[in-house]
């Protein structure tokens, strides 16, 4: 079902390769027009929702795809930044700040494989409000971490990026916890 809601939603998934594209190598110009079509694919990312919900077009194929353009786009990003070297020998995300990366990375693979356990019990796990602003801190964080390669002279940008990626970081154990919790009662 090729709705609008679902055309955006595809979107954001073909437009991965494109991002690593440009973070392969990148020039402050490779960030800036990383940090556009990151910020459009965000955008994106709202809209296929709203419009899905405001038109009575939520179906199978956007729930199952919404969730995994996020993660896709999400790691995708993560792996570049981390690995990514610009003017200078060091990554976007170096060090200790590699920690939160790991945990987000992980979290998503394991909340993955419980939906997948779980689904065949018919036992579904929503999208909690606490996950919706977990999602928004990841997103702005990797904004500011591909903005903060634009503007090399703004170093600010990219602190606020990786204090972002921490407290993504921790809200996403939190939310990791709370649902393998849900799903660990449905395990025998």
């Amino acid at each position: 079902m090729l709705t609008v809601p679902n055309l955006l939603t595809l979107s954001r998934i073909f437009a991965v390769p494109i991002l690593v594209f440009l973070l392969w190598q990148p020039q402050p110009i490779d960030y800036a027009i990383t940090f556009v079509l990151y910020c459009v694919v965000g955008i994106t990312d709202y809209f296929d929702g709203y419009l899905a919900r405001a038109h009575g077009q939520i179906s199978r194929l956007g729930q199952f795809l919404d969730p995994i353009a996020d993660k896709i786009m999400v790691a995708a990003v993560l792996i570049m930044l981390i690995s990514s070297r610009k003017a200078n020998p060091e990554p976007e995300i170096a060090g200790l700040h590699i920690i939160p990366a790991l945990v987000i990375l992980l979290r998503e693979i394991i909340v993955s494989g419980l939906r997948e356990y779980l689904a065949p019990l018919n036992v579904s796990v929503p999208v909690s409000a606490l996950a919706k602003w977990k999602t928004t801190l990841q997103l702005v964080s990797l904004g500011a971490l591909i903005l903060g390669g634009a503007v090399p002279e703004a170093p600010w940008v990219h602190e606020v990026g990786l204090l972002c990626l921490w407290f993504a970081g921790g809200l996403t154990l939190v939310t990791g916890y709370d649902y393998l919790r849900i799903g660990i009662r449905h395990m025998d």
